[in-house]
């Protein structure tokens, strides 16, 4: 319903029919980013999923061979193995536009090219079990990595959508009915002010007829 500060002026109703314009264009833009983010969000969902069965499974992996080489190893010689680790990774970040959100990602280096370097044991004293375990978690490291960043998308994504959804919904319940029901006011004082004007042209055209003539106009009797 129009509000009673409303001015009901052609000036007025211009700029009113002009940002209906423009909110019912950024309504349809703002539908169109939210269902492109659902589609992308549900992508990302499956993609988690399927990353997290297998960042556990390599866990589950690397958890048995740990307490098989821990069943193996006494405790002075296992924790000595592990003291001093031989390889070191960095790991840099960057961030991926993805419909207005920023998406991070993540990449990493390690200190030397070898492979053989994150054991950082000799093999003399040691049991394979632990060979295995080391193995396994280097293994399924670029799988935690690829899974963090997934999942800090989603979140980052879920954020967007609500927000998203939130101003859709403003425009199409609130700011859109509000503007029409407000041109609709005005559009109505206008034809109202311009009748009435009519009828008030009318009766002094009247009064000047039957003052100059001592007649009136048959088409206003």
């Amino acid at each position: 319903m129009a509000g009673t500060q409303i001015n009901p002026t052609r000036m007025e109703l211009t700029r009113l029919k002009k940002k209906l314009t423009t909110a019912t264009r950024g309504h349809k833009l703002l539908k169109d980013k939210r269902d492109e983010l659902m589609r992308q969000f549900l992508d990302k969902v499956r993609e988690n999923k399927r990353l997290r069965e297998r960042v556990e499974e390599g866990i589950r992996a690397a958890n048995k061979n740990f307490l098989l080489a821990r069943a193996g190893m006494q405790d002075p010689v296992l924790n000595t193995a592990l003291l001093a680790p031989k390889q070191r990774v960095s790991l840099e970040s960057e961030a991926e536009n993805v419909m207005s959100v920023e998406i991070p990602k993540f990449t990493f280096k390690t200190r030397t090219p070898d492979e053989n370097d994150i054991f950082s044991y000799g093999f003399a004293f040691t049991s394979s079990d632990l060979d295995g375990a080391v193995q396994s978690l280097a293994d399924v490291f670029p799988d935690m990595l690829a899974l963090a960043e997934c999942e800090k998308g989603c979140q980052l994504m879920a954020v967007e959508i609500e927000k998203t959804r939130r101003r859709v919904n403003a425009l199409e319940h609130v700011m859109i009915p509000e503007l029409q029901a407000n041109i609709k006011y005005i559009s109505m004082k206008l034809d109202e002010n311009e009748r009435s004007t009519q009828i008030r042209l009318m009766k002094v055209k009247d009064m000047m007829l039957k003052e100059a003539h001592g007649y009136e106009d048959p088409l206003n009797e």
